[in-house]
């Protein structure tokens, strides 16, 4: 394959900033004249993307199509494991679910599939690109995993791709991660990697250019950067491991605190990422009953098992604050998707499709019931919100496994196509939608908070940010950041170097 010019990204392990890496090239390749898209054979994330199509993807792969100034589609990631009970997944292929597998049947089973559909996928993007920037996962290094990997050196081999290894020197050990993976990888695959790439750097550059030359010369790889931290980055996040970043705890200097209910299978928790450029905003992430105290906004964000993360609720005692929060009539409950149908009277899942409890009792917030079916919605939505007696146009998402019914007259919350989406109470405590993305909508996000600034008695901010626009200049100022602190004219030689050798499968 030697259409377009393909670079992969590999880490030492999971969390290095592999994605934030590729957003960054993807970026500078289309800010000099390349027409460039991001890959990922198979991710694995519950914070997924939507395409225009109405598609679902890894988050990761639409944000890098967005870097890169082009639509996302499902070549980008053909494959989506979205875990939804222990040791089982739901299998998206090309934006559509195939099937729920365990781990095991899912090597067995689904490998030669995945190989086809992964090569058929990058020959459709090397036809129609010049630059093919791709993602790896974990470690190239899994040795009990690597006879049947989809998504590392396999993928490289397929894609005639060079391979940067990224080491992340905050975690420690960076050198000692760098070396071992390269010594871990057959022969073969260590001459594809062209050379390394330290992440998350903090400190004095020069105290580590003894290792760095240390490195070169044990093991004949370039570092071909040092990239600093960078300090609030408003690009999406995937996985949920940076949830493990947040605290719980009230910052007592911003005037309004907003909790977010982390159960354990949250999904798509990038919607609250707006309320974090916001000045007087504090965003909490909650998962026992004694952390939530007094909120001004609780927000019960997206689940990929809705019945599963209903049960935690009620066992972590959440619920019962949450039910105590509702009588003072104070805090304003906003439930996105997962979070909206825990609100309502009680959820059905006749197929067992998520849990064997076939029916459980809601939170009893909304006079809305839900029925798990075997049919998934995703598409972009738009339409008109009427919340505080005004009427906003508002964009978003949706992707859920189930249909929603009022139990009795209520008000509906978002009208689009002919049809009513959402729920609130009459006092406009409780909200519920299945718009994912619903708070990135600037005038609607400014018109809740400053509600919620009157309930305390606080002046309204009339002028608040655009995250979109934030988003864009995040994408700038990455890709400046990654440019000033790699080796680019190194990396573009020994790209077109690579090429030339001719190294395939």
């Amino acid at each position: 394959m030697t259409k377009a010019l393909p670079l992969m990204f590999q880490g030492t392990n999971s969390d290095v900033g592999k994605s934030v890496v590729v957003t960054a090239f993807c970026r500078i390749f289309a800010q000099d004249g390349h027409k460039t898209v991001p890959f990922k054979s198979q991710n694995m994330a519950l914070n997924s993307y939507i395409t225009v199509d109405g598609k679902e993807i890894g988050r990761a792969q639409g944000v890098q199509a967005e870097a890169a100034g082009i639509q996302a589609t499902t070549d980008m990631n053909p494959i989506l494991l979205k875990p939804n009970r222990d040791n089982q997944s739901q299998i998206v292929v090309h934006g559509k679910p195939y099937k729920n597998m365990e781990a095991g049947a899912y090597r067995r089973e689904f490998f030669q599939t995945g190989l086809e559909l992964i090569q058929e996928s990058l020959s459709v993007l090397s036809d129609n690109y010049q630059r093919i920037v791709i993602e790896g996962a974990g470690s190239p290094a899994e040795i009990n995993l690597n006879d049947r990997e989809m998504v590392n050196m396999r993928v490289a081999r397929m894609a005639g791709a060079p391979v940067i290894l990224i080491g992340d020197i905050e975690k420690g050990g960076v050198f000692a991660s760098l070396v071992g993976t390269l010594q871990l990888m057959e022969p073969e695959d260590r001459d594809r990697v062209i050379g390394v790439i330290i992440n998350k750097f903090r400190g004095d550059i020069r105290l580590l250019e003894s290792g760095l030359t240390w490195f070169e010369e044990y093991t004949g790889k370039p570092v071909l950067g040092v990239i600093p931290y960078l300090e609030n980055l408003n690009i999406d996040a995937e996985d949920s491991v940076i949830l493990n970043q947040y605290t719980s705890v009230r910052n007592t200097e911003k005037e309004l605190d907003i909790a977010v209910i982390q159960y354990p299978k949250i999904s798509n928790f990038t919607d609250v990422d707006p309320f974090f450029v916001e000045p007087d905003c504090h965003v909490r992430f909650i998962t026992r009953a004694d952390q939530l105290h007094n909120p001004d906004l609780v927000i019960l964000p997206g689940s990929k098992n809705t019945i599963e993360d209903l049960l935690f609720l009620r066992n972590s005692g959440i619920a019962q604050k949450m039910a105590e929060l509702q009588k003072k009539n104070k805090t304003v409950i906003f439930g996105i998707c997962g979070g909206y149908q825990m609100l309502g009277e009680k959820i059905d899942d006749p197929f067992a499709i998520e849990s064997l409890h076939q029916e459980i009792e809601g939170l009893r917030l909304l006079p809305i019931q839900t029925s798990i079916t075997n049919d998934k919605t995703t598409v972009l939505s738009n339409g008109s919100l009427n919340l505080y007696g005004k009427s906003f146009n508002v964009t978003g998402y949706e992707i859920h496994m189930g249909e929603t019914q009022a139990t009795r007259e209520s008000r509906g919350l978002i009208e689009t196509l002919g049809r009513l989406d959402g729920c609130k109470t009459p006092d406009e405590k409780i909200i519920g939608t299945y718009f994912h993305g619903i708070f990135h909508n600037d005038d609607f996000r400014k018109e809740l908070l400053n509600q919620i600034r009157k309930t305390k008695g606080l002046e309204p901010i009339h002028q608040r940010v655009s995250f979109n626009q934030l988003r864009e200049e995040a994408f700038d100022r990455l890709a400046d950041h990654v440019r000033g602190h790699v080796k680019l004219d190194d990396i573009e030689q020994k790209m077109k170097e690579f090429q030339k050798r001719g190294i395939t499968q």
